[in-house]
Parts: structure tokens; sequence; C-alpha cells
């Protein structure tokens, strides 16, 4: 008989899934890591558990322990899935420009959520940085994930994700392309593809508000680079530890409203219900068209589902608010 031990057994080896009519204008073979058939249907699974096991190997996650993570939602749900295999508490500290989808899901795998406003600061004490680290600070027994700066976080990606998709396009690929929030995905699995093939071009994708795409370029932190935007899941006004920019080739940045217009195309042309972050890597590959050949393999992951953006993008009330459509 065929069987896992449990949900945490269901995580990773996930399939490439072609690209077809919204990749026509590219020249070369595209081909999604497709994150979504993980258990907590994101990419985020992978990394919750390995720094759940990790932390349980140095003696910092204990039995009966409370696990407090900052989070815009899909770390959460991985770490909550393994919460409740291994007989923790999960507290959740989400920020309040997340998806009401996502706060109802992470207190349905019965996590606590503490909602943080958005638009502060990153050292403000409100914000869901200060405050996860605070109530960690407070609560006995308790382990602070801290996945921004957590190394663990990247190896999860190196020792999984990066395998599985050599191994899937047998060495072939040319190019991976993918949203940059914690920095994991795209340092770990950049560093196995370089390790294998250091002519694997790595293309980070970045949004309008966030830091990634300046400070590659020229080493800069610039604090007017920083703005609200309404695109979930990538992009930054903190520099995570676990964001390797040696690995990473190249940057493009892409609109909050090209984002969510190309999440619904990946939805209504290619049969992909999926995120937010899915529609921004879709629009900066076409954007990097003209870095591709037709004889390149390029793999672009996509992060999460679409059940967590039903009342944003794909409500068509809140996308004429937003100006998305008419």
């Amino acid at each position: 008989m065929k069987y896992v031990e449990n949900i945490l057994g269901t995580i990773g080896n996930t399939p490439l899934v072609k690209i077809n009519k919204l990749a026509e204008e590219i020249p070369a073979l595209v081909l999604a890591k497709y994150e979504t058939f993980n258990p907590g249907n994101s990419v985020k699974d992978r990394m919750a558990v390995k720094m759940i096991e990790d932390a349980e190997t140095e003696g910092l996650l204990k039995p009966g322990g409370t696990i407090i993570e900052g989070t815009s939602g899909n770390t959460g749900m991985g770490l909550a899935l393994a919460a409740i295999i291994k007989g923790y508490k999960m507290v959740c500290v989400i920020s309040d420009k997340q998806s009401k989808e996502k706060m109802d899901i992470l207190r349905a795998v019965g996590s606590e959520v503490v909602v943080c406003p958005n638009d502060v600061e990153p050292e403000d004490p409100r914000s869901y940085y200060s405050t996860s680290k605070r109530l960690a600070e407070e609560t006995p027994n308790s382990w602070y994930v801290n996945q921004y700066d957590n190394p663990s976080n990247t190896k999860a990606h190196y020792e999984s994700t990066g395998p599985e998709i050599w191994e899937q396009t047998e060495g072939k690929i040319t190019h991976f392309v993918v949203g940059v929030g914690t920095g994991g995905t795209i340092s770990g699995v950049g560093k196995y593809l370089k390790e294998k093939n250091p002519d694997i071009k790595i293309w980070g994708i970045d949004t309008y508000g966030s830091v990634f795409k300046k400070y590659h370029e020229t080493g800069e932190f610039d604090e007017n680079e920083i703005y609200p935007y309404i695109t979930e899941g990538i992009g930054e006004d903190i520099l995570p530890a676990n964001v390797n920019f040696d690995i990473i080739d190249g940057f493009t940045k892409v609109t909050d409203k090209d984002a969510a217009v190309y999440t619904r195309k990946l939805a209504e042309v290619e049969g992909m219900f999926l995120g937010n972050s899915a529609g921004a890597a879709m629009k900066g590959l076409l954007q990097l068209k003209e870095e591709f050949t037709k004889d390149d393999v390029v793999v672009v992951l996509f992060h999460d589902h679409g059940s967590r953006y039903v009342a944003k993008i794909y409500n068509d009330d809140w996308m004429r608010e937003q100006g998305f459509i008419e």
C-alpha cells in the first residue's frame, strides 16, 4: 500500500506545467513550477517544515511550545500544518493589507491571528515585524521563526526545490524566474542551479514600492523607493538576510495593476487559478522576453493558490475600486 504517515509527507515533488497562450510572445519553452500542489497550497510549506525541524534539532523549539511568526499568510499556513502534526501552538502575526481569506484560513487550521497595520515603518512597535518579536519575548516556551533571516528558509529550497527543477528539466533549464519576498526561494534554488551550471540566469520579480531592484543594481538602500503597494507576497521595505544578491542576475519590477490583471489572465487563459505573485511573475516574464532565445528553457515558480484572493483579485468590484479594470 502506498501512503504517507501524515499530511507533511505530501510536501514537494510538485509538477512542471507548460505555459501556452500567455507565453506565445516568448521564444523559449516556459514551464511553471506549480507549488500550489503542496498541502498548504504554497511553496512556503517546504521551508516552514524545514525551519521547524532545524529548530527542534537545535533545541530552540521544545515540546508543547508556541511558534510565533510574522507572515503574509502562506508561511503561516505551512507552519500551522506542521504545528498541528507536531503538537505546537501557532501564533500568526499578519498585516492588514493581506486578504481576509488568508486570515480565515489560518484560523481554520487552529492558529491565533494577530492583525497589525501595514502602513507603518518596520521599526514601529505596531508593525508586524516588531509585534511578532515582542510576542515571542512575552510568551513562555515560544520560538520566533523569523523567516526573513532564518537560514533554514534558503536551505529548504537548496535541498528540495532546486534539485526537483534540475531533475525535471533534465538539466536543460537556462533561466529561473521567481518573485522575491523573504528571498529563500530565489537564493536556495539559485545557489543549487548555479552549482550545477553557472551559466543559468536567475531573475527576481520585484514590485514598485520595494527596495530590491535598486539595491541590487546600485548597492544603495534607498528609502525613497519605499511606499505602500497592493501586490502581496513579494517585495520588501527591508533587506532580509535570506536574499543572496550575489546569485541573482537581475530584477524586473511589475506594477500592482499588471500583477492583478495577469493573475486573472492566468486563470482565464491557462486555467491556472493562482495568487497575486503569479501574475507579477507572468508579466515579469513578458518584460524579460528579450533575454530568452528559442533554445532556452525558462522555469517560473508560482507561489500560491487563487483561493487566498477571491475577495480581491477575483472580485470585479475590488478590481474596479483599485482602477485595475474598467
